[in-house]
């Protein structure tokens, strides 16, 4: 019998290569884990391209040369020199620091351009130039760079008020992250240790993201993006926490439940209380009450979010906690009276505008994404469905909301029992004479 002429034998033989040359399940392990910095794919960015992708500054291989981000590269040769010249070492330190690690960061980006791949020099040279600008910036909140010009458009105070926010919502993009070993590596050089301490930096990223007087360890991470989602997501030692008893299945029911919204949950009784100092993660609900941490809502929220759950979406290991936030609050979350509910107990502070906005921005971030049936909120929502189910709970809302929702309400209430009680004392004092002679 003739055998089959092949027109792809090329390709057979090339899948048959690399089916002998495949590698162990451990070594497969090793690969992926090295990921941490990922292209969002258009099925995700089609929706709000604008969150994505960087306006004034290019970090890493993802964005680099795109016409528009060109200007900030004059910027970044600056803060080269000021920051080779203030550490007095030389720029081949740097480079054969991060020459031993090469592979790594490179494995740090899921989808690498083969002229990254191919030019270990130019990969270099890139990681040093942004690693440095990004340091740079990072020390304008904890420090005073006063060897820049008074006049510096980027490292000025000028700078500091009209580009700083810019640039930071920028470098909180997941396509636009630095494998956390660049800046690990150069800090290590510039002090002459042999290994920098990861708080160190997770400080400084922590002190120009959010301000933050105060610190706190959050570990080791793979980049600013993961630090600052470890730290939305760190819960103050100390605070208390209701725990909630519920079974679990392994099918995700929350979907095939009603889930009302904040104004319908007042309704029924359920009392709102914000958590001062709380993660995103702590929302918990006992005794009638849904504890919720206070988040401020402004023009950076959007993006911010949008790149925290693609991180989650698209690195295996690292949690679904910011989603589940994102899911929860869009469930209780329908319309512009929820926003203002929220408002009033200090939950939601609105920095956007009005509160329509506030609740069509958490109704669009929430498009597309999955829950994991495992969430820890599944748990709360089964809670606050099961109160709000209960008959004795809807009654007692019913007679708040009726009668003692103001203050006049109230009053007539307690006036209308003042007049029964004194009916029935008059009727009593009518007839007891009558009895009491008999």
């Amino acid at each position: 019998m003739k055998q089959p002429d092949y027109d792809g034998k090329d390709w057979v033989i090339k899948v048959n290569d690399k089916l002998e040359q495949m590698a162990d399940i451990e070594t497969e392990m090793e690969h992926w884990k090295k990921r941490s910095i990922y292209k969002v794919p258009s099925c995700v960015t089609d929706l709000n391209k604008k969150a994505y992708q960087p306006q004034f500054v290019s970090f890493g291989p993802y964005h680099h040369g795109k016409e528009h981000l060109k200007p900030m590269e004059e910027h970044k040769q600056r803060a080269l020199l000021h920051f080779l010249k203030r550490s007095n070492k030389p720029l081949e330190s740097y480079y054969n620091s991060l020459a031993e690690v090469v592979q790594d960061l490179k494995g740090s980006y899921d989808s690498l351009d083969v002229k990254w791949q191919d030019d270990t020099k130019g990969f270099l040279q890139l990681m040093i130039v942004d690693g440095c600008f990004m340091l740079e910036v990072l020390r304008t909140a904890t420090q005073t760079l006063d060897d820049y010009a008074e006049n510096d458009p980027i490292f000025s105070h000028h700078g500091k008020l009209y580009f700083m926010p810019y640039l930071k919502r920028d470098m909180l993009m997941l396509e636009n992250q630095l494998p956390m070993q660049v800046l690990d590596r150069l800090i290590a050089i510039e002090n002459e240790k042999a290994e920098q301490d990861e708080d160190f930096v997770n400080k400084l990223i922590l002190k120009f993201c959010l301000s933050s007087k105060s610190f706190s360890s959050v570990g080791k991470c793979l980049h600013l993006l993961d630090v600052y989602r470890k730290r939305l997501l760190w819960e103050r030692p100390g605070l208390k926490k209701h725990r909630h008893k519920s079974s679990r299945r392994g099918v995700h029911q929350s979907g095939d439940e009603i889930v009302r919204s904040a104004a319908e949950l007042n309704e029924a009784g359920i009392r709102f209380k914000k958590i001062k100092g709380g993660s995103l993660k702590s929302i918990t609900f006992h005794g009638g009450v849904l504890r919720l941490p206070v988040i401020v809502v402004d023009d950076s929220t959007e993006s911010l979010f949008l790149n925290l759950i693609a991180f989650e979406r698209f690195h295996v290991g690292t949690g679904n906690e910011i989603t589940s936030y994102i899911f929860f609050m869009d469930n209780i979350i329908d319309n512009a009276k929820d926003v203002s509910l929220l408002h009033s107990y200090g939950i939601i502070q609105n920095a956007i505008g009005s509160d329509k906005a506030v609740a069509k921005l958490f109704n669009s971030l929430s498009k597309d994404i999955t829950l994991d049936p495992e969430s820890s909120l599944d748990l709360v929502h089964k809670a606050v469905n099961k109160y709000c189910e209960q008959r004795w709970n809807e009654w007692r809302a019913n007679l708040i909301h009726t009668y003692f929702r103001n203050p006049w309400a109230c009053l007539s209430v307690i006036a209308a029992v003042f007049l029964f009680a004194l009916t029935i004392a008059q009727t009593i004092y009518t007839i007891y004479p009558y009895y009491h002679s008999k």
